[in-house]
């Protein structure tokens, strides 16, 4: 029977030879990730269910990342019970602050996940991991202490569809735009539990860290993964960060898929999604005049070093716009010595913009950027939904790094070559 790289890495993990969209399977998971918000759940429910001993102490792994360093007493709680916990069980990968990072951009600089595993993690964004040819998806904190306390996870095997990439991306264009494009093209829900398989010539030219993006944002336009065809650029990264042996699993010739697109970089321009959804954008010569409250430039989508370069690149020697609050930050520890260390950081910080240790932070409302009544703010972040980021009638824009660094400057939504 003809696979799709999804159906058969989750084959391979459900000892099957084959299998088909729709049918029902138990796969042995290769990691089981949660955070300071759903980890505390899935701890109630793994002890609730007299689980003794997790399945593998290296397997599953804890990031502090959402409300971390803790922003209230609640926060505090939460994350002490999370240490108290991987304490308790011996839990190799628990990270914490000083050593933490934003989850999914920690996991594949750690060297966590590799071509052909099967994750599953108490966070929507888990579906990041698919840049590295992996199979992961977001699940609930129920599903997280199962796969604490067995190592396993029951799937309904998704269709697909294929995205062909061709072409070349033109400069201050990046993989949050071509995101976006999709999204705007096939709504939200235009991949509803569906695998998105990028494959094609043009996803060599794609840096890792565009894929990382692009797949992170799979599961705003629905989808239950997002996947990456594995070429040496992944092999590269990869084994730069793990001496583990993986599996590369490719998609049959003749593989089945709801419907297929084929996309030519060199044709996306720089797009913003509008509130209140990321499928409500416009390219960047539709905008029109949208000025700003606050600039954030950062979280799992954006926050990578290639992001943070780009952004310093167009900011470098202008000044942030007066009444406008620019956010930077890091995703990971790693990638904020390393911006220091270029003196990117100074460049920030010399335009007028703060610099935050590693946290999701306002990507969610979190804390560090809250917005007001009827502020408006460019985000490089993954979601602009009603009152995303603070009040209900504040309005979030989605942008790249590079289109947030020009708004900045500008006060109001721009382009880099506006500035």
């Amino acid at each position: 029977m003809s696979m799709t790289m999804t159906q058969k890495i989750l084959a391979a993990h459900a000892g099957l030879d084959s299998v088909e969209a729709g049918q029902l399977v138990l796969v042995n998971v290769d990691r089981v990730l949660g955070n300071d918000i759903t980890s505390p759940v899935a701890i109630r429910e793994y002890e609730r269910i007299g689980a003794s001993g997790v399945y593998d102490r290296e397997k599953v792994t804890m990031v502090m990342d959402h409300f971390a360093p803790n922003k209230d007493i609640k926060a505090a709680t939460q994350c002490k019970m999370c240490r108290d916990f991987c304490d308790r069980e011996g839990i190799v990968n628990f990270f914490d602050v000083g050593e933490m990072g934003i989850e999914h951009a920690l996991l594949p600089e750690k060297g966590l996940v590799l071509p052909g595993d099967v994750v599953i993690g108490a966070d929507s964004h888990t579906c990041t991991y698919g840049a590295l040819g992996a199979f992961s998806t977001g699940s609930g904190s129920t599903d997280m202490a199962c796969g604490m306390a067995t190592g396993k996870a029951w799937f309904k095997v998704p269709s697909a569809i294929k995205f062909v990439l061709k072409g070349k991306l033109n400069k201050y264009v990046s993989g949050k735009d071509v995101i976006l494009h999709i999204i705007g093209m096939i709504g939200v829900d235009g991949a509803l539990y569906k695998s998105m398989e990028f494959v094609g010539e043009g996803v060599a030219s794609l840096t890792i860290f565009d894929r990382l993006t692009i797949a992170n944002m799979a599961i705003e336009a629905g989808a239950k993964n997002g996947i990456f065809e594995v070429d040496e650029e992944t092999v590269n990264y990869v084994k730069e960060r793990s001496d583990k042996e993986f599996t590369v699993y490719r998609a049959d010739a003749d593989a089945e898929y709801d419907a297929t697109y084929e996309i030519d970089l060199s044709t996306v321009k720089s797009t913003v999604a509008f509130p209140h959804l990321p499928e409500n954008t416009r390219t960047i010569d539709e905008v029109g005049e949208v000025k700003i409250d606050q600039v954030v430039i950062g979280s799992c989508t954006n926050g990578h070093y290639k992001d943070l370069a780009e952004a310093a690149e167009i900011m470098k020697g202008k000044k942030v716009a007066k009444g406008v609050r620019a956010i930077i930050i890091p995703a990971t520890q790693d990638i904020y010595l390393k911006a220091m260390e270029s003196g990117i950081l100074k460049t920030f910080i010399e335009s007028g913009c703060v610099v935050s240790t590693p946290t999701c932070g306002p990507c969610l409302g979190g804390h560090m950027g809250i917005l007001a009544a009827g502020e408006r703010a460019v985000a490089t972040t993954n979601r602009n939904f009603v009152g995303r980021m603070g009040d209900v009638t504040s309005e979030v824009y989605l942008a790249s790094p590079a289109v947030a660094a020009a708004s900045a400057i500008a006060g109001k939504i721009a382009g880099p070559l506006e500035i």
